[in-house]
């Protein structure tokens, strides 16, 4: 990578999107696309955005290589849904402690949180298909002995400790080239990212209740071995993709530690990045992080685990309503838009809060989905059209690790906070402070001010 020479050569992009009637926010010549397959609105060139050139017409959703990536991304997601369901049956089933799938899926969460800044330098040294595709053929190999050694036996608890980390290596790897091949595979980053936010719902349906009925049908290792297939045909559907090359791809780089370095001065030169994920750091610890645990503790004990599930089902059918809404909104203002959906989140907490009964409690959670869902799509959207393709996989990996650690951290904590003062009380702070980080977004000129870019 080309190094910075000063702060003026890495613009705030904020300022340049009111100065400039097609902003560039890093104020670099747009190269021209490679076209592939043809070019033109159905080809599968760098995609749209300022950086690798524009693209109109919507015909360019689904070229061949968005195909394959979004059959890659469903397939992974929904045996991703798979683990926690496998690791509990057959840790369970084994007689381990109820702690022991705690620390599984801590096991899987740690890496991932502490290696996802490392695959972000690895991305944009290697291209994220390489290190996507390695990220899967080493998951591939986890869930491999996962399956033999739960269909064969009690594996020892150190090593299914082990192949979890594995995994959350596999996941650090492959995490941050997601961002930038969105913009590579299509022309029309908000309409790719809505769909890919869709299936991301309907997987997260998916995933656990297919596990939970093989599960049912045959074991953990039948469950593992399933989750090994996927990570099989999402790697193959990576490798047959044919991406243009991008300009940046054989840019001179310096040493591992210069380029997470200059990630790092990347971030800080975009206050309204910057801006967002602090404020988000605030908000997944406060908010997202007590959420989910609360909502399960609650539910069940008032409802039952069978409301639980279906509470659950409810969230995600929200997400696909938020992501199709996503697909037909084209705000000019995408981040002040996507936070003027969220105080939907807060319906949520206050009628957890108030205990009301569960059609009431599927409304909030259907809420809750869909302005998640919008948001997400509206942020991914935004880095990815206004980031320079160069930084954007160590960008994408900061606010990667900094959204797992706080919401982990949420998560840890809710239990005895609840405990020391009431769950109803939590959940009440929880809805106050989501509507202070709304007021934050919508009140930072630089967060509020920034305009979408080109056709996305």
């Amino acid at each position: 990578m080309e190094k910075p020479t000063g702060r003026a050569s890495i613009p705030d992009a904020a300022r340049d999107t009111r100065t400039s009637p097609v902003p560039n926010p890093d104020r670099r010549p747009n190269p021209s696309p490679a076209p592939l397959d043809g070019g033109g609105p159905g080809g599968t060139g760098p995609g749209a955005g300022p950086f690798f050139g524009s693209a109109p017409g919507r015909a360019g959703l689904w070229n061949r290589n968005f195909r394959y990536f979004f059959v890659a991304r469903t397939v992974a997601l929904f045996g991703d849904g798979m683990i926690p369901v496998a690791l509990t049956a057959g840790l369970l089933g084994a007689g381990r402690p109820a702690s022991s799938v705690g620390f599984a899926l801590a096991a899987w969460m740690g890496p991932l949180a502490v290696f996802v800044l490392f695959g972000g330098v690895l991305a944009d040294r290697f291209t994220p298909r390489r290190m996507m595709i390695i990220a899967d053929a080493l998951r591939l190999i986890g869930a491999s002995v996962l399956a033999v050694t739960f269909a064969t036996g009690n594996p020892p608890l150190w090593a299914v400790y082990v192949l979890c980390s594995v995994a959350g290596v596999g996941a650090a790897l492959f995490q941050p080239g997601v961002a930038s091949t969105v913009p590579r595979v299509s022309t029309d980053v908000q309409r790719a990212n809505a769909v890919l936010r869709v299936a991301e719902a309907l997987m997260t349906m998916a995933g656990p209740a297919f596990a939970g009925a093989l599960v049912g049908l045959a074991s953990a290792g039948a469950v593992y071995a399933a989750n090994a297939a996927t990570f099989a045909v999402s790697g193959a559907c990576l490798f047959l993709m044919r991406l243009a090359p991008a300009p940046h791809d054989d840019a001179v780089r310096g040493t591992f530690a210069a380029e997470l370095v200059d990630g790092w001065r990347e971030f800080r030169a975009r206050s309204w990045l910057w801006g967002v994920i602090a404020v988000w750091t605030v908000y997944g610890f406060a908010v997202l992080g007590p959420m989910l645990p609360l909502t399960a503790v609650l539910v069940t004990e008032a409802h039952g685990s069978g409301a639980y599930g279906m509470l659950m089902a409810v969230n995600g059918a929200g997400s696909v309503v938020g992501g199709l809404l996503a697909l037909r909104l084209r705000p000019s203002h995408p981040l002040a838009a996507g936070a003027v959906a969220l105080p939907l989140v807060a319906v949520s907490l206050l009628v957890l809060a108030l205990g009301l009964p569960v059609p009431v409690l599927a409304a909030g959670q259907l809420l809750a989905g869909g302005a998640a869902a919008f948001w997400l799509v509206m942020w991914s959207t935004t880095v990815q059209t206004h980031v320079p393709p160069e930084a954007l996989n160590r960008l994408h990996a900061y606010d990667v690790a900094g959204s797992l650690l706080m919401v982990a951290a949420g998560r840890a904590l809710a239990g005895p906070v609840a405990e020391a003062v009431g769950a109803p009380e939590l959940l009440v702070a929880a809805a106050v402070i989501n509507m202070g980080v709304v007021a934050v977004l919508l009140v930072a000129r630089p967060i509020r001010r920034l305009k979408r870019i080109g056709h996305i």
